[in-house]
């Protein structure tokens, strides 16, 4: 792990009320039109801040793949699903450049603020295209560059949506789409088959 990854210690951060203000989790699942029986991986799940919304999206018939480095998290999240009462995750430990998780397995991959802690982007979205299906798609939430004082990483971490969007097209990614979400962040979207666009 380097020292841009956000530490399991400081968990208690991702579920604080303050984060549902600036950070609606119900604003970033509507752009990722999820539908019931959809199977999705969300790669740096943490404390299941987005991977428990997405389960009740994809029910019935749908499963949500919740992988993370830090087994902390996991037993985190774990210690969540059974008063959510939902069966459809399953917790995986990995990385976001090695998986685990089975060729052309899933419809959508979310990496939810880890885009700039990642080492390689390269082999992540390598990764990303083997588990994705023909059609499926890839979302990638990150922080805004700022100015101004605000949560998150330091500003010389952060990686601007444009960088993102270039090497998505760059790497043979069609559709690509970028909006911005809460107050501090992004949202960029694309389609792993070449003929195919990113729903909205």
């Amino acid at each position: 792990m380097n020292d841009r990854v956000f530490r399991a210690s400081e968990a208690s951060r991702l579920d604080s009320p303050e984060r549902r203000i600036w950070l609606p989790p119900d604003e970033v699942i509507e752009r990722l039109a999820l539908t019931p029986g959809m199977v999705v991986a969300d790669i740096g799940a943490g404390t299941g801040y987005f991977t428990l919304p997405m389960a009740r999206q994809v029910a019935p018939g749908g499963e949500v793949y919740a992988v993370d480095l830090q087994t902390e998290m996991l037993a985190i999240l774990d210690g969540k699903l059974a008063e959510e009462e939902l069966d459809n995750i399953l917790l995986m430990q990995g990385e976001a450049s090695r998986t685990g998780l089975r060729n052309t397995s899933c419809d959508l991959i979310l990496l939810a603020n880890i885009w700039h802690e990642l080492d390689d982007h390269a082999a992540v979205l390598a990764e990303c295209r083997r588990v994705l299906r023909p059609a499926g798609r890839i979302a990638i939430l990150d922080w805004r560059p700022s100015k101004t004082p605000q949560p998150g990483p330091p500003n010389e971490h952060r990686i601007p949506a444009e960088e993102v969007t270039k090497l998505l097209t760059a790497s043979g990614w069609s559709g690509v789409m970028a909006f911005s979400v809460g107050a501090y962040s992004y949202l960029v979207m694309a389609c792993a088959g070449s003929a195919n666009t990113p729903s909205t």
